[in-house]
């Protein structure tokens, strides 16, 4: 069991540079706003049309609005010290919920018969929701960069290797968690690699 316990991030009023430039990052690009960006973009692209962002929306509510919800309220009710979940232990209920919902959100997009490109994507965010869960009982692997890691490759599967620059962002998101603390390199790396888990469903499914 992993005994690695990040510290608390400094306020942004006394951070250095660096340390500010790393909360930007950390906060923009966290997990459900990468979630439901993506969502967006492949919704898109599922049928070339708006109608296909529609899905994307619908998918967003399950995969990235409830799940940010969820820990929105864990922070107001004082039950996690913050929206990132920096402590691991407190991450394991946040995350079992969260898959409550994804899992409805997957049997809802299969009901209504929604673009086989947007069930699979979301069957793939299900898969690297487990396999983060599976990894952070024991282990503080990096969320973050788990999403970060299968936006990427995603990206990559749907529109071609061009979409790989958008692996800077992934390396951007890595550097903002290592400024901070929140995560060791091997955390980072594991984190990133995981969510070829997720990336791999998606190209078996769609």
């Amino acid at each position: 069991m992993s005994t690695f316990t990040p510290p608390e991030p400094p306020s942004f009023k006394v951070a250095s540079p660096q340390e500010k430039t790393a909360r930007i990052i950390t906060d923009v690009l966290a997990p459900a706003n990468l979630v439901i960006a993506l969502l967006l973009i492949i919704g898109w692209h599922s049928t070339a049309s708006w109608r296909g962002v529609g899905w994307g929306l619908f998918a967003a509510i399950f995969c990235g609005v409830i799940p940010l919800g969820i820990i929105l309220l864990g922070v107001r009710r004082g039950g996690l010290t913050d929206k990132h979940i920096r402590i691991r232990r407190q991450r394991i209920v946040p995350m079992a919920a969260s898959l409550l919902s994804v899992v409805t959100g997957v049997t809802l997009l299969h009901v209504l018969h929604a673009p086989s490109e947007m069930s699979a994507l979301v069957v793939a965010m299900l898969v690297g929701l487990v396999t983060s869960m599976a990894v952070t009982v024991w282990w503080q692997i990096s969320i973050h960069n788990s999403v970060a890691g299968g936006t990427v490759m995603i990206l990559a599967l749907a529109f071609g290797p061009v979409l790989i620059l958008s692996a800077a962002v992934a390396a951007a998101i890595g550097w903002s968690r290592l400024i901070l603390k929140a995560h060791t390199l091997p955390q980072v790396l594991a984190g990133t690699a995981l969510g070829g888990v997720a990336a791999l469903a998606f190209a078996a499914l769609r």
